[in-house]
């Protein structure tokens, strides 16, 4: 099938691409600063990767057959919309968006903070705040500019971010061999705890937001019946993999207090192991992973309210397109709120605002990874293998909801309370009868 030439421009992401934006939107920041959030839950920490990634391969598995089965932009707000209706449409686009631009504050600080290891500079915070600014703008202009190069610059950050993590593997794995000299292997601290397990579970899923990334925009997929499917579950298991052997890896070779205390562990264990001059280019490689994700996370910002504004439960405004097919309004405002954010909050600790952030942002996108498993039962409840996947997905969404704690949970409902009257008004001006010529 030949498509014509407006068509082919605006369906402008390949297999490629599409599998470069679930693995590059997932592999973050999170990789490079996780490991020592995580140092103090010891074992519990593998348990919480493990339960994160069945989890997040039922989420990925669940969001393949939807995308296969409704190949609409907008991901989780087109499959509850066609679920349940408008309203609870509009109430998971309205938090999975909320959650996609204060996420992208702590990643652009987290890039920056990467940054000032090799460049000093860095480190004054005014300084600081105005690259983080410059780093949105100027991945919200390539957005803007279209969908190709969005997608190429996903590409080249996400098979570059991948060459830290796989010296990290192949040196522990080299560590392993008899007669290999390097750090002696020390024992996982702890005990099972369950409370503990939810907590490490809440906080790994920060490494999977972005399975359902190759679903929003669907319409700019190339074949989204099979392409979208295919790099949602291939991006999915093998970041899972990734993630798993860093976690054992550091766990196992860096005693929790030193892990704990790093501010860059995947840089000091490279350091130790292959020489301090590394440090400052596993900052750089830092840097770059989270750009990728950035980059990604700002094309879903820009996406959902116009997928939104199409559905008719969001300002009619934001829907509009350039000659180039990208929601350029929609562009702005997220990247005005996510400039706000990071302002209002930046203290120059890359750690303070990680923190805060990553709770709140993950609360918000809870609705959308829990009403998505509840669209499919309803909409494909025929299939087994979706029941059982949707069953696992949304008892696991559940879960980690509990993990959060009642403060982050707090902070999603209001945000998602913010959101009713933008909802109202957009419906109002959309049932509101034209006027009579």
């Amino acid at each position: 099938m030949i498509m014509p030439a407006k068509l082919a421009d605006r369906r402008a992401l390949g297999p490629g691409m599409a599998l470069a934006l679930v693995v590059g939107n997932m592999i973050g920041s999170g990789v490079y600063l996780l490991p020592a959030t995580l140092a103090p839950y010891g074992i519990n920490a593998l348990a919480g990767w493990g339960a994160t990634i069945i989890g997040a391969l039922s989420l990925a598995w669940v969001f393949a057959r939807l995308a296969r089965h409704l190949p609409r932009a907008g991901g989780p707000y087109a499959y509850v919309e066609a679920a349940f209706g408008p309203g609870a449409g509009f109430a998971v686009a309205w938090s999975y968006w909320v959650s996609v631009w204060t996420g992208n504050a702590a990643i652009a600080v987290a890039a920056i903070s990467a940054l000032s290891s090799p460049v000093v500079a860095l480190r004054q915070p005014a300084l600081a705040a105005i690259a983080a600014l410059v780093l949105i703008w100027a991945l919200i202009a390539i957005n803007i500019r279209g969908v190709t190069l969005a997608g190429r610059v996903q590409v080249i950050t996400t098979l570059a971010k991948l060459v830290p993590l796989l010296l990290v593997m192949l040196l522990g794995g080299w560590y392993l061999l008899p007669g290999a000299h390097g750090p002696a292997a020390v024992p996982i601290s702890g005990s099972f705890d369950s409370g503990m397990i939810a907590k490490a579970a809440a906080l790994t899923f920060w490494g999977f937001l972005g399975v359902e990334a190759a679903t929003v925009p669907a319409d700019k997929v190339i074949d989204p019946e099979r392409t979208v499917p295919r790099a949602t579950m291939l991006g999915t298991g093998f970041t899972g993999l990734i993630y798993l052997a860093i976690a054992a890896t550091l766990l196992h070779f860096v005693p929790a207090p030193a892990l704990a205390g790093s501010p860059a562990p995947v840089a000091d264990f490279l350091g130790q192991g292959l020489g301090p001059r590394l440090a400052d280019a596993m900052a750089l490689f830092a840097a770059i992973s989270a750009v990728g994700a950035l980059n990604g996370f700002i094309l879903l910002q820009g996406e959902m309210p116009r997928a939104m504004a199409r559905g008719q439960v969001f300002p009619g405004w934001f829907g509009h397109e350039t000659r180039a097919g990208t929601p350029a309004r929609a562009h702005l405002v997220s990247g005005v709120l996510v400039s706000l954010l990071m302002l209002m909050n930046y203290s120059g600790s890359t750690a303070n605002l990680f923190a805060a952030v990553i709770e709140i942002s993950l609360a918000a996108a809870m609705l959308a990874y829990f009403a998505s498993p509840l669209a499919a039962l309803k909409l494909l409840g025929g299939e087994r293998s979706v029941t059982l996947a949707a069953i696992i997905a949304a008892a696991y969404v559940a879960w980690l909801v509990w993990g959060l704690g009642w403060h982050a949970d707090s902070w999603g409902l209001a945000l998602m309370a913010c959101g009713a009257p933008i909802y109202w008004l957009s419906r109002r001006s959309a049932t509101r009868p034209a006027p009579e010529r």
